[in-house]
Parts: structure tokens; C-alpha cells; sequence
């Protein structure tokens, strides 16, 4: 209904009788209009309200990222330059300048405490997110990838990210699956060997094909006695799981979707192994 043209009639009449309504009902058709195109997602209030809750779910991204992180290196007693150095090229990666920079250092900042509140700033994240499960897995790959940076993942890291898998509604199960999953991801793309447990930090000293084959079925997430059909199934999941566009439209930070584009590349070329080696 056109309330609108009511309403200015109606106010019209009784200020300035006859003229004043006919007057009334041309602003409110007018008001009608506008209102139509304001909220219509095209311009308009939609497109400021729109774009107030992009900042706003920016904002609360970035700082449960950086809190999260600051309290996963404090975890083992000492911030070292190294994991600093790992915050700040994070933060270069997403191309965080200025005053949104400057929010995501004190964040970092405000996680190093040792009351830091993680468990509630991660089920209020949670909550902000709707419970969206695929942008909460990059988020968590995020903080995984950023923990791996220095090469170890040591044992008091691992239990803050386990905590934090926990509160986000990932299984201990589904967090060491992804660490599993990034370090086949590290090194099928770079083609270097590394051992499974990130804690012991050992390197072996060849990546042979066989390697690079076991580790494009743990990219896709799926066993290599699978059959074709199963094969095609888990690489669909999975590009559906991490695809820019898709994150993009569910709330997550253009800055972060950086990741999800990597993996889709990561998840192109395992499968594409994985299609030659089988040949189908």
C-alpha cells in the first residue's frame, strides 16, 4: 500500500484544506517513489544500510582474527618477533592500511592478555556470523596458516587453536584435519616435503610424485581408494566450500577472500593430478 499519498493527503487537508491536500497527495506519490527505490537493494538507504553492515561485519572479522591470533602466540609465554612479523604480513596480505590496520594491531594487542575473554569473543563472532559454517572454516584455516607461518605449530598454540575450534563448533577431529589438509596444501604448491606433525618441524629431503598424489587426495579431502564418482563429488564440495564469489555474498571481507581464492587453485590442480594420474 501507498502510504505515502495518504498521509500527505490526509496532513494536506486538514493544514491547508483542498489545495493542501491535492498538494499532499503530489509529495506523498513522490515520497512513495522514493521509498520504493531506497529500499529496492538498487541505491538508495538500502545501499547505506547495506554498506554499514559491511563495515560493521568487517570490523567484527578482523578483530576476533587478530584477537584470535594475538592469544594463539602469547599461548606458549612469548610474543617473538617472528610471529609479529607473521601478524603484519598478514595484515599486508589483506592490504589492511590506516585506521582499519591500526584496529587490527590493538586486537592483536588486546589478545596477548592472559584474561583475554577468547571464548566469549569467538561465540559472539560466531553468533555475528549466523553460524555460517564456511565462512567460520576460513576464518579457522586463516589462523591455522598464520600459526604455520614460522614452520611449527608448538604443542600450547595448538591447544588455544583447539579452543577456539571448539568454540567456533569445530571438532578437535576437524581442526587437526584441516592443519592436515593445509600442510598437503603448502606442500603440493611449493613442492617440498614436510613432515606431518607440525610441532616436530622435521623436513624430509624429496617430494617425489607419489608424495605430491597422496597429498592432492588429502587437498580434496578424500581417500585414494575412492572411486571416479566419489572423486568428483568431494572436488565439487570443496570448490563450493572456498569459492571467492560465494564467501563474498555470505559476509566474508573481500580482504580475506585471498585464501579461499589459493585454495580453489590448490583444489583445480590436486584434482586435475588426481584426473590425469586416474585418467578420466
Amino acid at each position: 500500500m501507498k502510504y505515502g499519498k495518504i498521509i500527505g493527503t490526509l496532513i494536506g487537508a486538514i493544514i491547508f484544506k483542498l489545495p493542501g491536500a491535492i498538494l499532499g497527495l503530489i509529495v506523498g506519490h513522490l515520497f512513495d517513489i522514493a521509498y520504493g527505490k531506497n529500499f529496492s537493494n538498487k541505491g538508495g538507504f538500502a545501499a547505506f544500510f547495506s554498506n554499514a553492515q559491511s563495515l560493521q561485519q568487517k570490523a567484527v572479522f578482523f578483530h576476533a582474527l587478530f584477537s584470535a591470533l594475538g592469544h594463539i602466540c602469547k599461548a606458549d609465554g612469548k610474543v617473538t618477533p617472528e610471529e609479529i612479523a607473521v601478524a603484519s604480513a598478514l595484515m599486508d596480505n589483506m592490504n589492511l592500511t590506516g585506521a582499519v590496520r591500526k584496529e587490527a594491531q590493538q586486537a592483536f594487542r588486546d589478545g596477548k592478555a592472559r584474561d583475554f575473554p577468547l571464548a566469549q569473543m569467538l561465540s559472539d563472532f560466531r553468533r555475528h556470523c549466523h553460524g555460517r559454517r564456511d565462512i567460520i572454516q576460513v576464518f579457522l584455516e586463516i589462523l591455522i596458516s598464520a600459526a604455520c607461518a614460522d614452520g611449527r605449530i608448538s604443542n600450547a598454540e595448538l591447544l588455544v587453536l583447539e579452543k577456539v575450534a571448539s568454540s567456533l563448533g569445530f571438532s578437535r577431529k576437524d581442526l587437526h584435519f584441516l592443519i592436515t589438509a593445509y600442510e598437503a596444501q603448502q606442500r603440493f604448491r611449493h613442492g617440498k616435503g614436510r613432515s606431518h606433525s607440525s610441532q616436530q618441524g622435521r623436513t624430509s629431503s624429496a617430494y617425489s610424485s607419489g608424495q605430491s598424489l597422496q597429498d592432492a587426495y588429502k587437498i580434496l579431502a578424500v581417500a585414494e581408494g575412492e572411486d571416479d564418482k566419489a572423486i568428483k563429488r568431494a572436488y565439487k564440495k570443496q570448490m563450493s566450500a572456498h569459492h571467492p564469489d560465494k564467501l563474498s555474498a555470505k559476509g566474508l571481507p573481500e580482504q580475506a577472500l585471498e585464501l579461499a581464492k589459493t585454495k580453489t587453485q590448490d583444489i583445480q590442480a590436486a584434482y586435475e593430478l588426481i584426473k590425469k594420474t586416474r585418467g578420466f
